[in-house]
């Protein structure tokens, strides 16, 4: 399940989050990101990959292994968070060694991680054999997650099903969904679960303590005694069932997993990570889809599913992890059923005495809420033995498939081939110097433009992007996998034989030593960072623990890489690189004869061969069926829909858990700036704790630019850091700030601003150092911005390329977030300007440029150029600073110098942005199984003004009406809705949709639903309260900095954060019906965007001819 938020786009993004939030600026907040369930979904390159990898986030999001997710869809974006020096203070130590053992507990290993600057102790449960690592340390945000091993033996999506299930209701917990009551009413920072090919993952975070324990008592009631397994509604619900509404009508299949899995079979390169995973491991449970493949969903039978949780979700198949600040025997009380309130009372007497006994008697009478036996409830069973996985022995030699991947017919097929190379590197799992090793290698080959290997392929011409993740070892063993997209048929060999002699020439010749500097200062850099971002830092550490724990190896093997990393340095320096890696090149990947070659064909009748198959198959269904069984099928599916249409009673909402709003502070989380003046340019400093690293913005203004020229920014920025110097090609200047920094990015930022007419449009330029290497810093930074030649005519055809890809795969993939930015390209300048940088246009715009690259290269060139003259200056630039105290004066004096070298020139007047897209519904048609519906409509023009109470409202919709009506009934992945608090674009978007017209009437009903709502006291706190979580959503040091800089381009203050937290805090049942009104805009004046199938549109004209106007963009 995967909850909190979707980022519209990253390069040419308005502003996501609302920035009254003390949020990172990409967070869980709903007002402007896209709030959707996303249960299915690759993890993010920070957490997969290879162990470096999975610090660096260095690898394709596109690699194996697939993980789906539950909840509300988002990439996890990964930035930095700082840990202090400091150990663990004495009270947050492990667990005292009697109370381990009262409550039935055996201390197996205890160690001082370092690295984490924590205590670390495995405990095991004496009953059951549940493995329990407790961590403790100061952090506040605070982990809680259990895993299961669930291999799956077949394609059915078992274990993906019942990972959606089992968070719909529990013994404690008797409701439809608690998950959406947590989501409405806690403070968690984290809420989410995983599948992935080989084990389930329930995890969850939160910085409030009492908040903490709630969530981990729903989790821990919802694996061991869900609901599910009891009622046949849930399965057919999350899994699949057959829906007829009328006898006379024809038979769909319906169901959550179902129509999500579909969505991913409509992506090419899921398919592509599928083939290539099951390729590679034929023989074991890797070569099935856990996620489910939609062909054989419907084979699973509610038998089947009951058995799976049987039989693995089971103390003795569990691995439990605790992670933060809190107390450690609270920890193992909870999971005995006792909390640590109760030992306090009953005393030493009954520790030494009476302790389980008097526990199990006396605990329920006192505290019946607070106590539930989890463990104890259990006998050790076979599971940990059955749910072995197996290793893949390896081929004696190569294997060649060749796949077929849905296309539009009309394009040029010859060009749309795909081939990946894949290797399983061992038959058994590596020790940990050897994949740090690895992943070095990796990040040598692979992990920056610069690299050799992606270089290479790039400049080739013979694809568009890259495909593979390069090193994975999250699986019981290790993979590589590398290739290219966009290929020509008649270069599928070329491709082939580009990889395999390029590794060649690197095993005989080996790296630069810049290279080597480069990635060991970027590994180095990035490991002190701790760079986790908006995933807490104790859940990155579970998933790297998990990696070797979940295979019966050592959890602590991967949180202590100090000192394999200080033995491999000493290797590369002792014997040089080329003796390190080029042995890894010949042993693991050239003179390994496990490869596997993907080759993806582009197929234009595949979509329409599928839908056919499945309709012939529906039909066969329905003439075995008689009168009776149609009218019984009728029945059962207005039953389910009932249920799911039926809201659970107030007093059964009561047996959740929550927070009162007497442990909400009053206040708005502050975040330390002082606003100063440097040589004439405007410096907002942030003095936080940041371990030593500097952070710096430098944000320019971007209103000058001429309106034709703003496709072309998103090229130039990539430009700007891929291309070279006079002095330096663009392979060692990238060497050179991989070497002196932690990096640096630039991208274009635009929003509206609240009462003003005029966007805040601006090139933002960040990067990130050690403090004591800022002079580096702000050089380098110079250098990007005014040393690099924008001259290279070949790699900026790439760029063009590479984008029109990546722009191809977000149509596919994130239908609704190109959706949503073509509706506020019809509803304001800063949408439009958005759109024209990374919507349908910009496509359309890139299509067009890759030809006139070749006619008229002189004039893009020079258009290049002309940006930098036009953004690059001292007049109204804006400086962003965080570090600690010291380290910001330290500072001055280069930035100083720094904004002394920028241009100065007369103050330019802004350019006259005034351009909107036509305000018509559209239908943009790609080749897919689903759809992506939205709607939207600006409340501001209405006379709305903003109060806080709407932060509340859009969130309430997304989780009860939209959740009910648009996924739980409908079968959409999801749907949920997004107030853009600057711009006043309030939007409606589904997710994996299988429906159309009637997603579009369930949003005009919307204000219907506020009318009739009827909410008591403790639904609307709740409320509230969710809110509040979002609005103090968890920050780490750089992302409070940035959330800063927002506010201030945007004119939030912080009068208006304490105003508006007012408002929401106040608000009341009243609030809702008001808004009622303010909503039926979106009915009455609302524009419509759909990225859905060509069948799907014709449907929709049949029943409103000409509703739409059609676009193909696939």
């Amino acid at each position: 399940m995967e909850r909190a938020v979707l980022l519209r786009s990253f390069s040419s993004s308005s502003p996501a989050s609302s920035v009254l939030a003390s949020t990172r600026f990409f967070s869980r907040s709903a007002h402007r990101l896209a709030r959707l369930p996303r249960r299915h979904r690759l993890l993010p390159a920070a957490h997969r990959g290879s162990l470096l990898g999975r610090h660096i986030g260095l690898i394709s999001p596109a690699c194996r292994p697939s993980i789906h997710l539950k909840g509300q869809f988002c990439p996890l974006s990964v930035r930095a968070v700082a840990t202090s020096s400091a150990q663990p203070s004495s009270d947050t130590l492990g667990a005292d060694d009697e109370v381990a053992e009262k409550l039935g507990f055996e201390k197996v290993t205890e160690e001082f991680i370092d690295e984490c600057k924590s205590r670390a102790v495995l405990y095991k449960h004496k009953k059951t054999g549940a493995e329990i690592m407790s961590v403790s340390n100061d952090d506040e945000n605070k982990v809680f997650g259990i895993v299961f091993r669930t291999p799956p033996k077949d394609s059915t999506g078992i274990p993906h099903i019942l990972e959606h299930s089992v968070l719909c209701g529990s013994r404690k917990y008797p409701l439809k969904e608690p998950f959406v009551e947590l989501l409405k009413g806690s403070l968690h920072t984290f809420l989410n679960a995983f599948t992935y090919p080989d084990r389930t993952c329930y995890p969850v975070a939160s910085t409030n303590t009492k908040d903490f324990y709630n969530l981990v008592d729903v989790y821990l009631d919802a694996v061991f005694f869900p609901k599910c397994v009891e009622d046949v509604k849930t399965f057919q619900q999350e899994g699949w069932h057959y829906e007829l509404n009328d006898p006379s009508e024809d038979i769909t299949y319906k169901g959550v997993v179902f129509n999500e899995m579909k969505g991913v079979y409509s992506q090419p390169d899921s398919i592509l990570g599928r083939a290539s995973q099951q390729a590679l491991f034929p023989d074991n449970t890797y070569g099935v889809d856990s996620g489910g493949d939609p062909q054989v969903i419907p084979n699973l039978t509610f038998e089947e599913f009951k058995e799976f949780h049987r039989k693995y979700y089971h103390p003795s198949n569990a691995r439990i992890w605790f992670y933060g600040d809190d107390d450690a025997n609270e920890r193992l009380c909870i999971l005995s059923g006792m909390h640590i309130s109760f030992c306090v009372i009953i005393g030493v007497f009954l520790f030494n005495r009476l302790w389980k006994p008097c526990v199990k008697l006396i605990a329920p009478r006192l505290f019946p809420h607070t106590f539930a036996e989890y463990l104890d409830m259990f006998e050790a069973n076979s599971a940990p033995e059955e749910s072995k996985v197996n290793y893949q022995k390896l081929f004696a030699e190569p294997v060649r498939i060749v796949e077929k991947y849905p296309a539009t017919d009309g394009d040029d097929m010859k060009k749309k081939h795909m081939v990946c190379l894949n290797w399983l590197l061992s038959e058994k799992p590596l020790d940990l110097e050897t994949e740090l090793a690895l992943g070095f290698l990796d990040h040598l080959m692979t992990g920056t433009p610069a690299s050799p290997l992606r270089k290479i392929l790039l400049e080739s011409g013979l694809g568009d992007a890259i495909v593979g993740g390069g090193i994975e070892d999250e699986l019981l063993q290790p993979q590589f996998s590398l290739g290219l997209k966009g290929v020509s048929e008649d270069d599928i060999h070329k491709v082939e034989e580009l990889i395999l002699n390029t590794l060649r020439k690197l095993a005989d010749e080996g790296f630069p030593s810049e290279a080597v500097e480069a990635s060991m200062n970027t590994i180095e850099f990035s490991l002190r960072e701790n760079n986790t971002g908006s995933f807490p830092r104790g859940l990155a550490l579970m998933l790297r623990s998990m990696g070797k724990w979940i295979y019966d190896m050592d959890p602590f093997v991967p949180l202590k890489y100090q000192e394999p990393l200080q033995a491999l340095k000493v290797r590369i320096a002792e014997e040089g690189s080329k003796a390190i890696f080029a042995p890894l090149i010949e042993k693991f990947i050239l003179n390994n004869p496990h490869r596997v070659t993907i080759e993806m064909q582009p197929d234009p009748e595949m979509a329409s061969r599928d839908e056919a198959a499945e309709k012939e198959n529906l039909e066969k269904v329905k003439a075995r069926m008689t009168e009776e069984d149609l009218a019984e099928l009728a029945r059962a599916t207005h039953e389910l829909k009932l249920k799911q249409e039926t809201p659970d009673p107030p007093e059964a909402l009561k047996c959740v858990p929550s927070l009162s709003l007497k442990d909400i502070p009053k206040k708005p989380i502050q975040i330390p700036t002082e606003v100063g003046d440097i040589n004439g340019v405007k410096v907002l400093q942030h003095d936080l704790f940041t371990n030593d690293v500097l952070y710096a913005e430098i944000v320019f203004n971007m209103s000058a630019l001429k309106q034709e020229l703003l496709p072309l920014v998103p090229l130039f920025c990539q430009s700007l850091l891929e291309m070279g110097t006079k002095d330096l090609d663009f392979v060692q200047l990238n060497q050179l700030i991989g070497r002196k920094t932690g990096g640096i990015s630039v991208y274009p930022f635009t929003s509206s601003v609240r009462g003003k007419e005029d966007p805040c449009s601006r090139i933002i330029v960040r990067g990130k150092a050690m403090s004591d290497r800022a002079e580096d810093l702000f050089n380098l930074v110079n250098c990007v911005m005014q040393d690099v030649e924008l001259t290279d005519q070949k790699r900026f055809k790439q760029f063009v390329s590479q984008s029109k890809a990546r722009m191809e795969n977000r149509l596919r993939g994130s239908g609704h977030g190109i959706a949503a930015a073509r509706m506020d390209g019809k509803l304001n300048v800063a949408g439009w300007i958005s759109e024209q940088m990374g919507g349908v246009s910009y496509l359309e715009f890139l299509r067009a440029l890759e030809s006139k690259v070749d006619d008229d290269w002189p004039g893009i060139a020079s258009s290049l150029e002309e940006i930098r003259r036009t953004l690059f200056t001292k007049n109204d630039c804006l400086v962003n600073l965080t570090a600690d105290g010291q380290n910001l004066k330290n500072t001055e004096k280069y930035v100083g110098k720094f904004l002394d070298m920028l241009p100065s020139s007369s103050p330019v007047g802004s350019m006259a942005w005034n351009a909107r897209l036509p305000p018509t519904n559209e239908a943009i048609v790609i080749p897919t199984q689903v759809n992506y519906v939205g709607k939207a409509a600006n409340l501001f023009e209405t006379g709305y003004q903003l109060k806080g109470s709407a932060y509340v409202i859009s969130k309430y919709i997304s989780n009860t009406w939209l959740w009910d009506r648009v996924r739980v009934s409908g079968g959409a992945y999801g749907g949920f809705c997004d107030f853009d608090t600057h711009s006043g674009v309030f939007s409606f978007l589904s997710y994996r949709d299988p429906n159309l017209l009637k997603t579009l009437d369930i949003y005009d009903g919307t204000s219907n639903f506020l009318r009739g709502l009827e909410m008591d006291d403790d639904a609307l706190t709740k409320a509230i309260i969710g809110t509040i979580g979002d609005v103090d959503s968890y920050q780490l040091p750089d992302a409070k900095g940035y959330s800063s800089l927002m506010r201030y381009l945007l004119g939030v203050t912080e009068e208006e954060r304490q105003i508006r937290r007012e408002e929401i805090l106040s608000m009341r049942l009243n609030d809702f019906k008001e808004f009622a009104d303010v909503i039926e805009a979106v009915k009455d004046k609302g524009v419509s965007v759909a990225v859905a199938s060509s069948d799907d549109v014709d449907a929709a004209h049949k029943t409103c001819p000409d509703f739409f106007q059609v676009k193909k963009a696939l």
